[in-house]
């Protein structure tokens, strides 16, 4: 068996690097602990912490190809960010004029939840975890 500790980061690839930065610093609040330029790539590469932990890679490169994710794709199906108060996560995203889905309710734990959609489509979860 493998020794993994845990989930280590994970890495998004954006079409538009700047639109994407600022959604998941600014909307989002994840903050900025490196960002690099390499030119040999053409590629932007921004690692992003969340509560001091580092968490996403947001890759850029010139003309990536559309991730398909609906209906339901093979591979990495969303993003989840627990949240203490989906309510107060619901004002917060109305407030930016953020699209969310309808709320739901996880048939076995009974906690609730809501997707919206980063700059590129990706899906990304609010789960609200009661403590």
């Amino acid at each position: 068996m493998i020794n993994i500790s845990k989930i280590h980061h994970t890495a998004i690839i954006c079409a538009d690097y700047e639109v994407s930065k600022k959604f998941y610093t600014d909307v989002l609040g994840l903050t900025i602990v490196r960002e690099v330029y390499r030119a040999e790539r053409d590629s932007y590469k921004l690692d992003l912490a969340l509560n001091g932990h580092y968490i996403i890679e947001l890759f850029s490169f010139p003309a990536p190809p559309s991730r398909p994710s609906r209906p339901e794709a093979a591979g990495l199906r969303h993003l989840a960010f627990e949240v203490a108060d989906i309510d107060e996560t619901i004002n917060f995203l109305h407030n930016k004029d953020i699209a969310y889905e309808p709320m739901r309710v996880d048939e076995f734990t009974g906690s609730r939840f809501t997707f919206i959609a980063d700059p590129d489509g990706l899906p990304i979860e609010f789960y609200e975890v009661k403590e």
